[in-house]
């Protein structure tokens, strides 16, 4: 399993805001600071504020900010908005493409470990990820 790209920069994104919390940022501050295109970013952002993880403003003064506290926004829940629309495999598609989806037990078995794998990420808020990281904050603090 490998993380997309989309979902590296959605946390890159959430962990940048969360650190600069209370402050309105720009999509350019957070492509500096993680070696992003902002041409990605603006996609990100906007799944990111279609989900109300963040909140954004347009204009002279606008940017974006968390939409809600960093200890409600889980791990598990920014994976499955960017990664559960790419099938882990192809048995999890519709299509029956594999000749041996009658009889393969692996689906289960992949099913129940991506179970796990959310459940973990579940348990990890935002706030877990920066709270107390000085190493991050410094990483990440607009001056």
């Amino acid at each position: 399993m490998r993380l997309t790209t989309r979902t590296n920069l959605a946390m890159r994104t959430l962990m940048f805001c969360a650190v600069n919390d209370g402050r309105i940022v720009r999509k350019h501050e957070i492509a500096v600071a993680c070696g992003a295109s902002e041409n990605h970013l603006a996609q990100v952002i906007n799944l990111l504020a279609r989900q109300s993880l963040l909140k954004t403003r347009r204009g002279r003064a606008g940017g974006l900010m968390l939409g809600a506290a960093p200890s409600e926004i889980t791990v598990g829940a920014v994976f499955r908005i960017f990664e559960s629309v790419l099938p882990f495999t192809d048995c999890a598609e519709q299509s029956g493409s594999c000749p041996l989806a009658g009889a393969c037990r692996l689906k289960c078995v992949l099913s129940s470990a991506l179970d796990g794998f959310y459940s973990a990420l579940d348990r990890v808020s935002l706030q877990d990820l920066v709270g107390g990281n000085t190493d991050l904050e410094r990483l990440l603090r607009i001056a």
